[in-house]
């Protein structure tokens, strides 16, 4: 019997006039989605980490389509992501990063909100743990979660990227939902 062979984790880099982050797919769908100014080594720890094995391929053609998307957003273009997720992790996180898909674009939420909206009100520390779990920032809008007394709370892409991300749905709001 022969062990499978991991599949290949396929990266690019978008390169935008105030944006520049890795991403990475599988072939079953965006996987990953980087800090603005982030480097491959945040990519390849979190690949390592996710899938262990997994051979990192650039392959600019195979995500041009996730590069669109991401690039229409970030010029005020795009409210919701039609791109397929391959999100892995628990089923609690999961039903975080849901939650958090459901936020309509220009909004925000608490931390305590989601962990009513998944209907676990006393899971609020959880919640915050599942957010930053999140490896679709951007695309899985976990930015718009911000402290119940209405700060910016931790991200990490960093707060920096948080507050763009915040001024760029502001200026561009006009409708549309969430993932």
């Amino acid at each position: 019997m022969t062990t499978p062979q991991p599949l290949p984790l396929y990266w690019s880099r978008l390169l935008e006039p105030t944006w520049s982050l890795y991403f990475a797919a599988t072939g079953k769908g965006l996987a990953f989605v980087g800090s603005s100014g982030g480097s491959l080594d945040e990519l390849s720890a979190w690949a390592g980490r996710r899938f262990p094995g997994s051979p990192l391929t650039q392959d600019d053609r195979r995500l041009a389509p996730y590069a669109a998307e991401l690039a229409e957003y970030f010029r005020g273009e795009r409210h919701r992501f039609t791109v397929p997720f391959d999100l892995q992790g628990t089923p609690f996180q999961q039903s975080v990063w849901q939650s958090l898909c459901a936020i309509p674009f220009g909004q925000t939420r608490s931390y305590s909100d989601i962990a009513q909206s998944i209907g676990k009100p006393a899971a609020v520390r959880a919640v915050g743990t599942a957010i930053g779990a999140n490896p679709l920032l951007v695309t899985v809008p976990c930015h718009r979660v911000i402290g119940k007394n209405g700060a910016l709370t931790g991200y990490r892409g960093g707060l920096e990227m948080k507050t763009r991300l915040l001024e760029l749905e502001r200026a561009a709001i006009g409708g549309g939902g969430g993932c």
